[in-house]
């Protein structure tokens, strides 16, 4: 819920599609709490709005005492107890040890944040979202009912969820991938919030948070159900996304009606690059990539973080993507990868080449 009051929808989890169906309810209730939500998220904007504006060799500096100088995890849990100052936070879990005692969202973040890590060490060697062995602390109760979780450029915020519409924002390791992905972007390819680059943004946030999820619990890309968030909203029949079948995640919600994702490029959707508009539809389009990676994946086999995943981090790492970079960028990048790992001709490539096809980028 991050498009209204001056924020900067970067960093938090839910989308505004999904914020403006809850201000728009007949019920009194859902409204308060969706204000509720925006107030305590517009606290959390002020970090980000610094961060944002620091260069990268500035963004190096963050954090720099408490970096791991050893590739190893690194990583504090907190509870806030339903407070918002991190500052009060109680400390619970630090790096292998408890030093409180941790509930059970403290033990989701504790795994999925741990799983993070070794994802990305174990799978492309790189130490913490920084690759420079970053503290990833992580606070979990953040104030009441609160619906959302979010890296605010240098931390990790979850909130509980009102228990009506959201379940607690721990209970999908694939949001806690995401949102430390959005960390990763940060110091990596720095892709503008702003249309095309930034619905890659969030899809590349995406990809790799269903990948932490997937090697979690070892599912392989034809027995996954490639669904984002699918704990986090409550319900059965209802998750947050779908990767393999964007506009499909949610369908006829009591609350938020059906998932407004697509799938191709012909069904973009346009809006105005402003807050209202959500930056030019970055949650909207994300769609369009998140499907581009389910295809390939799906062709390519095994577990997407072998190979597929090894294409798309090569892609966003490797230099060569601009800050402005739109879907045939990345397109190019992939295909251009996946010659080089795999060889031109190559099942991958071909994978790929099919993925950005099907998605008709």
């Amino acid at each position: 819920m991050c498009n209204h009051l001056n924020i900067h929808p970067v960093n938090c989890f839910i989308p505004p599609y999904i914020s403006e169906k809850l201000m728009q309810s007949k019920d009194n209730k859902t409204v308060q709490q969706a204000v509720s939500n925006l107030q305590e998220t517009s606290k959390l904007r002020s970090q980000r709005d610094f961060l944002s504006g620091l260069k990268g060799e500035h963004l190096a500096f963050i954090n720099l005492a408490s970096k791991s100088k050893k590739a190893t995890l690194n990583m504090e849990v907190y509870t806030l107890k339903h407070g918002t100052d991190t500052n009060t936070a109680t400390l619970v879990w630090k790096n292998g040890k408890a030093t409180g005692k941790p509930d059970k969202d403290a033990n989701n973040v504790i795994s999925a944040g741990s799983a993070t890590w070794d994802f990305y060490y174990s799978i492309f060697g790189r130490n913490s979202v920084d690759n420079l062995g970053y503290l990833l602390r992580h606070y979990v109760h953040y104030s009441k009912k609160y619906d959302n979780a979010m890296w605010d450029g240098s931390e990790m915020v979850y909130g509980d969820g009102d228990g009506k519409i959201f379940g607690s924002f721990t209970s999908d390791a694939d949001v806690i991938g995401h949102e430390l992905t959005h960390g990763v972007t940060q110091y990596e390819s720095k892709l503008q919030y702003h249309n095309q680059s930034g619905a890659l943004n969030e899809s590349l946030s995406d990809v790799f948070g269903i990948m932490v999820k997937q090697r979690m619990l070892n599912q392989d890309v034809k027995t996954a159900n490639w669904l984002i968030g699918e704990n986090v909203l409550l319900g059965d029949k209802y998750a947050l996304r779908s990767m393999k079948a964007p506009g499909t995640a949610f369908v006829n919600h009591p609350d938020l009606g059906t998932d407004p994702q697509p799938a191709t490029m012909d069904k973009f959707v346009k809006l105005p690059d402003t807050q209202n508009g959500d930056w030019g539809g970055v949650h909207y389009n994300s769609g369009i990539t998140n499907f581009a990676f389910y295809v390939a994946a799906f062709n390519i086999g095994g577990y997407a973080w072998e190979k597929t995943g090894q294409i798309w981090y090569k892609a966003v790492t490797a230099g060569n993507l601009k800050s402005t970079a739109n879907f045939s960028d990345l397109k190019a990048q992939t295909i251009k990868q996946a010659e080089k790992l795999y060889g031109v001709g190559s099942k991958e490539a071909k994978a790929v080449q099919q993925g950005w096809t099907e998605a008709k980028v």
